[in-house]
């Protein structure tokens, strides 16, 4: 349906308005189970299991506990030192001194669910293998590609052998749920496709249910061969309720334990007021919000018409509208990671400050003195759904009519990774690593396919039009971080002159909890995909 700032207020105020209304009643349901903990995400319904092919982020709640990698951030921030990573399938690693080669030590007696017998080092060059093909990965493959080769030495002993020197490895590529490590023979035996709805990993819980109805979701129960400590609760339900008036109920009636906050202006003070005793859990910088242009598609072939959207759009009107949630950005590195530029550093013919009638002399340039209109899809999801009307409105003031299509959440990602849309968006977590955002999406390798089995470089660079190719690789080819971060701000720098990819603000991955829910730690900063094998119902 087409979406419009009036229709989505007006459910936005339902949401409000029917919280105020539930917000006294079912006190007593979580008390009634303290052998499930209940949690509730903003998607219409699962897509997949697998690790190497999710490409909606709320899926990764359930692969990163039925799935285990090599590493781990520490519980829950991002580390800064290598160091401070946490072993987990991986015992132990040494590099050699031009950080192309690593060798880990896996653990010993790591058993996979369900009788599918010890993890070892085959296992992990197959998962690593298999992540690299074409043929059966899709999405996250590019990520892997400094990967030259992955092999065995024993059954507990790996060697990652690179393409290019590469310090952060550890945390750039094995740490993130797409590192997780999958059992050899189960994929062979169940096949490709049937992996994703039937798991076997070797993390602290297994697959008990998959739900016949899509918004209750899956059931995971605690794996009884665990190499680790116990799961303080015995089962999770990963939920799906896309629809904010009935996921804000959930949470205020007490049928789920946490859900994924509302990431939409007023909603959190609203709750705060109404629930005092709820409880808040803010990832910073949490998941970067960018705004990808399809260069194939006119008028936006047109380097004017996009620097004319550049100017149009003002991010600080957006990040202001979001607040305490939604930081500017300034380039695709937000400014808390290493190379991100900030409003001081970030070079004047790039910084695109808000110009509307700049933006409108640059339309009349290329031919559209009144302007244009054309269809884009969104997503429902609140942080998608707010920034994206506040933009149709900003471009409203430039002559521009950009009709709203809003689509659940699971449909729009697929539609999108399926090269459907013209303004593509994406809110991802990445870690503090530089390099990363560009292999992701702005390089060949990462282009999106019609068939879904691309990546996400939604704009084409690189393959409509000459891209970063080259600063890229000689960026990970340098040794010397100061020199790499230079190199890494001049392809920021290109990317915007070029206006293919529009950044917009680093949003807070929230989370809100029952005071009955005890996380086991304190989260400050890294993934949105937080571990719960130490939460407990309490009370």
């Amino acid at each position: 349906m087409k979406l419009t700032r009036r229709g989505f207020v007006g459910r936005t105020g339902a949401a409000i308005a029917g919280a105020t209304f539930a917000s006294g009643i079912g006190k007593s349901a979580l008390a009634q189970d303290t052998d499930t903990l209940r949690v509730a995400y903003s998607a219409r319904g699962l897509r997949t299991i697998d690790p190497q092919k999710s490409i909606q982020g709320v899926d990764n709640n359930a692969i990163i506990h039925i799935y285990d990698k090599l590493v781990d951030l520490p519980n829950w921030h991002f580390p800064k030192t290598i160091e401070e990573l946490v072993p987990r399938l991986a015992t132990s690693w040494t590099s050699t001194p031009d950080a192309k080669s690593w060798t880990l030590q896996l653990r010993k007696g790591v058993k996979f669910h369900k009788g599918y017998g010890e993890l070892t080092s085959d296992d992990v060059k197959f998962t690593f293998d298999r992540v690299r093909d074409s043929d059966r990965v899709g999405g996250v493959r590019p990520k892997f590609k400094n990967i030259e080769e992955v092999t065995v030495d024993g059954p507990y002993s790996v060697t990652f052998k690179l393409k290019r020197t590469d310090p952060l490895f550890l945390l750039g590529v094995l740490s993130d749920y797409d590192g997780a490590i999958m059992s050899r023979k189960a994929v062979e035996d169940k096949g490709e496709e049937a992996i994703g709805m039937d798991p076997i990993g070797s993390g602290p819980y297994m697959l008990e249910t998959v739900h016949t109805d899509p918004g209750q979701g899956i059931t995971v129960v605690a794996n009884p061969d665990y190499w680790d400590e116990a799961p303080a609760t015995p089962r999770i339900q990963f939920m799906y309720i896309a629809d904010t008036t009935a996921r804000t109920l959930a949470i205020l009636s007490g049928d789920v334990h946490m859900i994924d906050g509302v990431r939409a202006p007023g909603w959190a003070d609203s709750i705060k007021s109404q629930a005092p005793d709820l409880l808040f859990d803010v990832v910073s910088p949490g998941s970067f919000f960018t705004v990808h242009f399809n260069l194939t598609v006119k008028p936006f072939d047109d380097v004017r018409v996009r620097q004319a959207f550049f100017y149009g759009i003002d991010r600080d009107e957006i990040t202001q509208a979001l607040a305490p949630f939604g930081k500017r950005t300034y380039g695709l590195n937000p400014p808390s990671f290493p190379g991100g530029f900030n409003a001081d550093t970030i070079p004047a013919d790039v910084a695109y400050v808000y110009n509307p009638d700049k933006a409108k002399e640059l339309l009349a340039e290329a031919g559209y003195p009144d302007g244009f209109t054309f269809q884009n899809d969104t997503s429902q999801r609140e942080d998608y759904s707010s920034i994206m009307l506040m933009i149709q409105d900003q471009l409203r003031r430039i002559g521009v009519n950009m009709e709203l299509n809003i689509k659940d959440h699971t449909a729009f990602h697929a539609g999108q990774n399926a090269a459907t849309n013209t303004l593509s968006q994406m809110s991802s977590a990445l870690p503090p690593v530089p390099t990363q955002p560009f292999i992701r999406y702005l390089t060949p390798e990462a282009v999106v396919k019609p068939d879904g089995n691309g990546g996400q470089n939604f704009s084409r660079y690189g393959v409509a039009m000459p891209g970063i190719d080259d600063l890229l690789n000689k960026a990970l080819d340098e040794s010397d971080l100061t020199e790499r971060l230079r190199l890494v701000q001049e392809i920021d720098a290109k990317m915007l002159r070029d206006a293919v990819l529009l950044p917009i603000s680093d949003n807070g991955w929230m989370m809100v909890r029952s005071p009955k829910l005890d996380l086991g730690f304190e989260v400050v900063s890294g993934y949105v995909n937080w571990p719960l094998t130490k939460a407990r119902i309490i009370g």
